[in-house]
């Protein structure tokens, strides 16, 4: 998939309920995105299209496509927020930030911020 910010925001809110749930339905997502739910619907059509979540009517789950791409967007958000975090700002902020980030950061420039976190767990 080509970046885009809204469908992998999407797949990594999709990635997180069905760690939280068995079922995750539309107004789960379209409360933690804050959307509406004809919005989520259009992204799930969307997402469904392109073979990263099927949906039977009233749940919606990851493909394995699916599901490794809203991995690797999840741990891009995890590695910046701990990056950002070792480097003194506040948790909110941190958050805030990844998630705009994940998005738009380089391999090249995420690759060093994965070093440098795990070198600062060790």
């Amino acid at each position: 998939m080509k970046h885009n910010q809204s469908s992998e925001d999407y797949l990594e809110c999709i990635l997180l309920l069905s760690r939280e749930t068995q079922h995750v339905h539309r107004v789960d997502v379209a409360r933690k995105i804050g959307v509406s739910q004809p919005a989520v619907q259009k992204a799930i059509k969307i997402l469904e299209n392109g073979g990263y979540v099927e949906f039977d009517g009233m749940h919606i789950f990851l493909t394995l496509k699916g599901e490794e791409y809203a991995g690797k967007i999840y741990e891009r958000h995890c590695i910046i927020k701990d990056f950002l975090l070792l480097h003194g700002v506040n948790g909110a902020d941190a958050d805030n930030d990844a998630c705009e980030m994940e998005h738009v950061i380089s391999e090249t420039t995420f690759e060093m911020m994965k070093a440098y976190v795990s070198a600062s767990k060790n």
